[in-house]
């Protein structure tokens, strides 16, 4: 007897049973692992990290004469935020850092925490980024760039009918 013999495979007279993948035991346990990962991941997602872990949300709406673009930035302040525009691209760059010790009697605590975001968002033409406007209020940071008068004549409204 030979060792190809003993492997199922190897033999040319049996050829190996396709399981699906209900009767698979190595698929179950990879479907099974990867919803235990993917339920973390989930979970974990929906907390405010310190260090700036979450995604800020952020809008962009076109109206008739302006593109508004709206992005929440918590904790940051107005000295922690630089817009720029460059032809059809918006640029949102923001960085905080914070650092807090406190030594009272039997410990020391020390902590750091550092957040960034870098934001470009494609803009449509005829947008006039020399005359843009930016607040910032509440930790929302609202840019409004209006549109070039050519821009808001090629707009065509089309009447919708019955059909």
């Amino acid at each position: 007897m030979q060792i190809k013999d003993l492997i199922p495979w190897a033999r040319k007279d049996h050829a190996p049973d396709p399981k699906s993948d209900d009767q698979n035991p190595i698929a179950t346990l990879q479907r099974d692992m990867n919803r235990v990962f993917e339920g973390f991941w989930n979970r974990v997602g929906d907390f405010d990290w310190p260090w700036g872990g979450g995604e800020a949300k952020s809008d962009v709406v076109e109206t008739a004469d302006h593109v508004e673009v709206s992005i929440e930035l918590p904790g940051m302040e107005m000295k922690d935020i630089e817009v720029t525009v460059t032809d059809d691209i918006l640029t949102i760059k923001g960085e905080k850092k914070i650092e807090r010790q406190e030594e009272k009697k039997g410990y020391y605590l020390s902590e750091r925490s550092y957040g960034a975001i870098y934001r470009t968002i494609p803009l449509p033409p005829g947008v006039d980024g020399e005359k843009a406007d930016a607040s910032f209020k509440n930790g929302v940071l609202t840019i409004k760039l209006p549109q070039t008068p050519e821009a808001q004549a090629k707009v065509k409204r089309i009447k919708v009918k019955n059909a």
